[in-house]
C-alpha cells in the first residue's frame, strides 16, 4: 500500500528546486524522496541522483543525453516502486514527468500502486493557449491534478477533465510590493537585459550595441549577468564607445528599483520587470527557421505575459527581424519623451499585481494546502 506520508518529487531545473523547497517547507510530517537540487535537499529531500542530469533542454542536447535520460527515467521508476509513495509530484520537466508516469503503468507493480492510490500531480501548466493545444488533452490523461500559474489557463485542461488549480506565479511571491523605485543620482539607468543563455547573447548584444550608440552618453547603461554568460558579456563590450557597467544577476534587483526604462529579452526577465513596474521594452531575435516555424505555430498575439495577462499592449515588442537598433530606439525616445506615457505604463503594469498573486499566501503554500486535503 502507498505511504500517505510519503511523496516523492521531481524537479529539473533551479526555479523547479526552488518552488519544490518552498513546498516542503509547508508540509511538515512528510517524508520526501526524489530529485532536486541544493534547495531541496536543504528542505530536507533525500535525492535519488542529481538534478544536473535531467537539466538540457532543445532537440540536440536531449539527444546528446538520450541514454542518461533512459537510464534515469529506469531509477525513478524503481526507486518509486521501492519507496510505494502516496504522491509523485512533477515540477515542469514534463517530458521526463510524463515517462516515468507511462512506464509505471505499463509495470504490474506500478499499476498495483495506482490501483492502491499512488496520484501523480504536476506544477506548472503548459502554454497551450500559445501553441500545440493538444498537449492539454494529454496532460488530463497522464496527471490527476494540474497546478497551473493563472484562472485564464484553468479551462484549457478542465474540459478535458483534468482537475487543475490556479495558485499564482512563485516568482511574485518574493518581488510582488516588496521593491519601490527609487530615484538615482546622476544619470538616468538604463538597464539592458540580453538573456540568460549564450545563443540570446550572440544575438542581442550587437543590436544593444547600435541602440546605445544611437542614444549616447545622456543615460548610464548597466547589465545584469548570469554566471553562465558573465564573461562573454565582458568580452563583448571591451571595445564599446559608451562602455555599460556589468552587475551580477543576483543584484538585479536592486538595480530595478533605480531603473527608468529596461530592454530585456522576452522571458522570465520580462515578468521580473512587470511585477516591480519598471518600464520596459521587450525584444527577441531568433534564426530564421525559429522564426518560421513560430509564425506557424504560435497563435497569441504577444508574447510578454503581463500584455497577455491584460490582454493589452503594456509593453512593447520588438521580436525578429522587428528588434533592431532602430527601432528599440524609436520606442525608447517615445516613452522617455512623455513621462505621462511611461507613468500610464507603471500604472498598467500595478493594476497586473493581482493577476500574478492572488492574496497573500505563497505558491507553495497554497500548493501544500491542497496536497494536504487531498492525499
Amino acid at each position: 500500500m502507498p505511504n500517505k506520508k510519503t511523496v516523492f518529487i521531481i524537479a529539473g531545473e533551479v526555479s523547479g528546486d526552488i518552488l519544490g523547497a518552498n513546498i516542503m517547507r509547508e508540509l511538515p510530517g512528510f517524508n520526501f524522496v526524489g530529485i532536486g537540487g541544493q534547495n531541496m535537499r536543504d528542505a530536507g529531500l533525500t535525492p535519488i541522483f542529481p538534478m544536473s542530469d535531467l537539466a538540457v533542454m532543445g532537440i540536440v542536447e536531449v539527444l546528446a543525453n538520450a541514454r542518461t535520460l533512459k537510464r534515469r527515467i529506469h531509477d525513478t521508476i524503481q526507486k518509486i516502486l521501492d519507496v510505494k509513495p502516496g504522491l509523485v509530484l512533477t515540477i515542469d520537466s514534463p517530458g521526463f514527468a510524463r515517462s516515468v508516469i507511462a512506464g509505471l503503468k505499463k509495470s504490474r507493480a506500478g499499476r498495483d500502486l495506482i490501483r492502491d492510490g499512488l496520484r501523480f500531480y504536476h506544477v506548472v501548466a503548459p502554454q497551450v493557449w500559445a501553441w500545440r493545444p493538444g498537449r492539454a488533452k494529454k496532460y488530463a490523461k497522464t496527471f490527476d491534478k494540474l497546478y497551473a500559474f493563472f484562472d485564464f489557463e484553468v479551462p484549457y485542461f478542465t474540459q478535458h477533465g483534468l482537475e487543475t488549480i490556479a495558485v499564482g506565479h512563485p516568482i511574485a511571491d518574493n518581488i510582488i510590493g516588496k521593491y519601490a523605485a527609487k530615484k538615482s543620482r546622476g544619470k538616468k539607468i538604463v538597464a539592458l537585459m540580453p538573456g540568460s543563455r549564450r545563443s540570446e547573447v550572440k544575438k542581442l548584444m550587437p543590436v544593444f550595441r547600435e541602440f546605445v550608440e544611437l542614444v549616447g552618453d545622456k543615460y548610464k547603461f548597466v547589465i545584469p549577468t548570469v554566471e553562465t554568460t558573465d564573461s562573454m558579456v565582458r568580452d563583448m563590450v571591451a571595445d564599446w564607445t559608451i562602455r555599460p557597467e556589468i552587475i551580477p544577476s543576483s543584484d538585479r534587483y536592486k538595480l530595478y528599483e533605480k531603473t527608468y526604462i529596461a530592454i530585456a529579452a522576452s522571458g522570465t526577465v520580462s515578468a521580473e520587470l512587470a511585477m516591480v513596474h519598471v518600464p520596459a521594452i521587450i525584444v527577441y531575435r531568433m534564426n530564421w527557421l525559429t522564426t518560421i516555424i513560430g509564425k506557424i505555430l504560435v497563435h497569441v498575439k504577444w508574447v510578454s505575459l503581463v500584455n497577455i495577462l491584460l490582454n493589452r499592449t503594456v509593453y512593447p515588442e520588438l521580436l525578429g527581424s522587428a528588434a533592431s537598433a532602430k527601432n528599440i530606439f524609436h520606442e525608447f525616445n517615445r516613452i522617455a519623451s512623455d513621462e505621462a506615457a511611461r507613468e500610464h505604463m507603471i500604472h498598467e503594469l500595478k493594476s497586473a499585481d493581482k493577476l500574478w498573486r492572488p492574496d497573500n499566501k505563497s505558491v507553495g503554500a497554497r500548493i501544500a494546502m491542497d496536497i494536504k486535503k487531498s492525499v
